[in-house]
């Protein structure tokens, strides 16, 4: 049963990003998270997955990620390769991307957004073996992601990007874990609301004292941006509302948020082209810019989001969400009811369904201005 307060929250995640990169607003980088956001979600997702089909789920998630970079790729690596791209053998990188992949040198900033797969195949990957030593051990397993962040923050660890990546949003994946697990909505607001204050507390000190170039923007301030984040997961999901009635009353909103659910990955895998691409031929104010970037996504997803369909088993519509024709004419009773969160806090969380929840590769240095 779909959770659409976890939709919901994905949506968000996703329309955040897309604004970020076109408007380079840094508060919105405090406002909302949505990097860590969706790593969360992702990572409750997976759990779910593994409980129900155990390590089969893994390839069920590389089947949900692969297809629709290999459409990316195969528009954009021809492209690279004809503006002096070296031909080697890191291109298969481009199949498989658990390093990133070669990119010259406007590739790397327009195809940006594949870092974002890069981490989420290694928390794939990692996540039959962390999900029962999280369950066995967690606390020491939850916080292990954070110590290491540190440790490569202070120079104790090389400062590997897929390292530094597991530091800073392991931990949001883990979370992930303890929502689905019920564990956030078994904890009393008493110990939680202190926790998340202390957690809050500490990371705006840090993010404060320690400026990035850019000032406030958190993607500068990985430390401040983990613990900032981590305050920010549990507000969302430890205090989540027992119900979604007052969402589903609202159809037009509920068809919008099924959309960019389900055609989350081919909005970020296409959104950074266009934006770069709109950036670069108009020179435009922002309400303008967001306005012609908003157009050119619809017709990305227009034209390659059916691969979503695809590699999801589902049969491939234009645009996802419509009513199917058994349920025309049918009185609004009869048709299936979107599941609520669980009304009780020590009850478990329903599994979600199998959609895959990407937000947005880049090579350093242009990486953290990608988030």
């Amino acid at each position: 049963m779909r959770n659409r307060y976890v939709d919901l929250l994905r949506a968000l995640a996703i329309v955040r990003v897309v604004v970020y990169h076109t408007t380079h607003w840094a508060f919105l980088t405090v406002a909302f998270p949505a990097m860590s956001v969706m790593f969360a979600l992702a990572g409750s997702l997976m759990a779910a997955s593994l409980d129900s089909h155990g390590v089969r789920a893994v390839g069920r998630r590389l089947r949900r990620l692969l297809p629709a970079l290999w459409v990316l790729a195969a528009v954009f690596v021809p492209a690279m390769v004809l503006t002096g791209l070296t031909v080697n053998w890191r291109l298969l990188l481009w199949g498989l991307p658990l390093l990133d992949p070669p990119a010259n040198h406007w590739g790397a900033l327009v195809l940006s957004a594949v870092w974002y797969l890069r981490d989420y195949l290694w928390f794939v990957l990692l996540s039959p073996l962390a999900l029962p030593l999280f369950r066995r051990f967690p606390i020491p397993t939850l916080a292990a992601p954070y110590v290491l962040l540190v440790l490569v923050e202070f120079d104790f660890l090389p400062a590997h990007a897929v390292l530094k990546d597991v530091g800073l949003y392991f931990g949001a994946w883990l979370l992930g874990f303890a929502h689905h697990d019920g564990m956030l909505r078994r904890l009393s607001w008493r110990v939680l609301a202190p926790f998340v204050g202390v957690l809050a507390a500490a990371g705006a000190a840090w993010i404060i004292t320690h400026p990035g170039p850019r000032g406030y923007d958190l993607n500068d301030i990985r430390l401040g941006n983990a613990l900032w984040s981590a305050a920010f997961i549990l507000v969302l999901l430890g205090f989540a509302p027992a119900t979604t009635a007052w969402l589903e009353r609202r159809a037009g909103l509920l068809r919008a948020i099924t959309v960019l659910n389900s055609r989350a990955l081919t909005i970020y895998l296409w959104h950074m082209p266009i934006v770069i691409g709109v950036a670069t031929v108009f020179t435009l104010g922002v309400s303008a810019r967001l306005a012609v970037v908003t157009l050119l996504v619809g017709v990305a997803v227009a034209l390659f989001g059916w691969v979503e369909d695809v590699s999801a088993r589902r049969r491939p519509v234009l645009l996802p969400g419509g009513r199917h024709r058994t349920d025309r004419g049918l009185p609004h009773a009869s048709r299936s009811v979107m599941s609520p969160l669980p009304v009780s806090r020590s009850s478990r969380n329903s599994p979600e369904g199998e959609l895959v929840a990407p937000s947005t590769f880049s090579p350093e240095p242009v990486r953290a201005s990608m988030r």
